[in-house]
Parts: C-alpha cells; sequence; structure tokens
C-alpha cells in the first residue's frame, strides 16, 4: 500500500459499517455521544490524543486507537496525516463474536485497552483495506465485508474484554441501559420530528430534570448531542443510498434549514454533505 500517492478521502457506507480513509494537513476528532465503536488506524503522521486525564501520542506506521460506544476521546494532528476510521455497529460486534462462539448474544463487549501500538495482523488488514477501497473494482463490497469481519474477529480475540449484563439492552442504536432504551429508540424512530426533552423523557418515564441528568451520566453525552449524532449517521445512509438532494436528506432527519443540517452534519462528521457524497466509494 503506497500512502503518498492516494486521493484525498475516500468513504465507504455500510448499514452496519462505515469506512473512511482520509489524508489531511491537520486532523481533529472527537467521539463524544458516539453510539458506535470505532477503530482509528494511523498510517502517517502524530496524533495527540486526550481521554478524561489521560493523554499521549500516537505515531504513523501501524498503532491505532480503540473506542467503546459512548466513551470520550478527542485528539488532534497539525501535521500531515493519513488514517483509517472505521464505525462498528454493536449489533455488528455482537454477532461476530456470537458466530465466533466468542460469547452468548446476551453478552456487552468492551475494549480493555484505548490504545494499540504494534500489531502486524491489525496493519496488515487495514492497508489491505485502504487498497481495496481505492481500487474500486467488480466485488469490492464483498471484499471489504470479509475485511470488516476478520478485524472485528482479531479485536474480539485480542482487546475485547466480554460480560453478561442485566443493566444494558441491545437497541437498534447499540447498547443502551434499561433506564434510557424506550428514550433512545424514540429518537431512533423519529429522526424527522423536532423531538422536544419533555417528550423524550417521558419515553422513559422521569422528569426532564432528572432524564437529563441521568441520560448525561449513562451516555456521556446531551440528549441533544446523541441525537444529532443518529441523525448524522442516518444522513449517511442517506447521502450514500439514495439521490436525494442534500435538502431533502436533511429534512428526512428533522432539519428544516439547509445551513443548520450542514453545520450539525460537519460537527458530527468533519465534512459538509456535499463533499461527504463527492468522496464515497460508488456501489
Amino acid at each position: 500500500m503506497t500512502v503518498t500517492a492516494v486521493p484525498m478521502q475516500k468513504i465507504f457506507v455500510h448499514a452496519q459499517y462505515t469506512v473512511h480513509y482520509r489524508r489531511a494537513r491537520r486532523a481533529r476528532w472527537s467521539s463524544a455521544s458516539r453510539p458506535d465503536f470505532v477503530l482509528l488506524f494511523l498510517l502517517q503522521g502524530r496524533w495527540r490524543w486526550v481521554r478524561g486525564e489521560a493523554a499521549g501520542e500516537l505515531s504513523g506506521g501501524g498503532e491505532a486507537l480503540l473506542v467503546d460506544p459512548g466513551a470520550f476521546l478527542d485528539l488532534s494532528g497539525d501535521a500531515q496525516t493519513a488514517y483509517l476510521m472505521m464505525t462498528l455497529a454493536p449489533a455488528l460486534v455482537l454477532d461476530c463474536a456470537v458466530r465466533a462462539r466468542l460469547t452468548r448474544n446476551d453478552a456487552l463487549i468492551t475494549f480493555r485497552t484505548h490504545v494499540v501500538e504494534k500489531d502486524g495482523r491489525l496493519a496488515r488488514l487495514a492497508g489491505d483495506l485502504v487498497d481495496e477501497m481505492l481500487e474500486e473494482t467488480a466485488g469490492q463490497e464483498v471484499i471489504i465485508a470479509a475485511i470488516i469481519e476478520q478485524i472485528v474477529v482479531h479485536l474480539l480475540r485480542r482487546y475485547a474484554n466480554v460480560r453478561r449484563s442485566d443493566e444494558f439492552e441491545l437497541s437498534r442504536a447499540g447498547f443502551v441501559d434499561r433506564r434510557i432504551r424506550r428514550a433512545v429508540e424514540l429518537m431512533h424512530s423519529n429522526l424527522e420530528r423536532d423531538l422536544q426533552l419533555e417528550e423524550i423523557a417521558a419515553a422513559a418515564h422521569v422528569s426532564p430534570f432528572h432524564f437529563a441528568r441521568l441520560f448525561k451520566k449513562l451516555t456521556g453525552a446531551t440528549p441533544h448531542a446523541y441525537l444529532a449524532m443518529l441523525r448524522a449517521a442516518r444522513a449517511q445512509t442517506l447521502l450514500a443510498e439514495t439521490d436525494l438532494s442534500i435538502t431533502e436528506v436533511g429534512a428526512r432527519v428533522g432539519y428544516s434549514s439547509s445551513s443548520h443540517f450542514a453545520k450539525a452534519f460537519r460537527q458530527a462528521t468533519g465534512l459538509s454533505p456535499r463533499a461527504f457524497r463527492a468522496a464515497l466509494v460508488r456501489r
């Protein structure tokens, strides 16, 4: 794989995962309020990361970051960087774990580390994934799916904690605490509507004040920020799988103003809706 001769961006969108390859002079990324697992693989350059009171650096050539759903991680890089980012739906990770006979379907999966410093096999799989995205030939979707599954199983074998949990359930929006599951399901099913905090809290049968505090404690994000991330994820799918205009996509995920949609989408993905669609790997 040659990092220096590739296009600026390539994005592949699937219902259960996304793959984003990017080269940029500067990089800034935050995991706040994301409902998916995230794997960030640094191919070139240097990153500074912050997680709570912990901080460190990552260098290109094989180092990676693993982020659980809802976990906070902030990173930045000022020099030329090239990286591969994968978002993985919790349902996909659990399904791979069950099929690989690593756990049962009632397990809660988390990563026991968030920094991978030297993992030759993971580096090779990431390189194969970049090469396949850039080639854009027949059968690409099948090959990418196969590589993604290999990566997930490898992560499960080497870096995962698996335990049973009576507090969390797998919903359409990922693993969520039972106390807020109905509220999260309401958000997921009504992304096109202007949901008020009172309505969301009512689904969890608590007052808006207590719901907002509980939701932030359990997810690390405010209800508004979490809803915005769900809307951005749905918008990515619509941009990739339909010919709807950007205005229509925004309306379908709850934004009556194109400018408000573009701002929210950029905050969630780092790209404008137009730039995101231009970078898509067409299937």
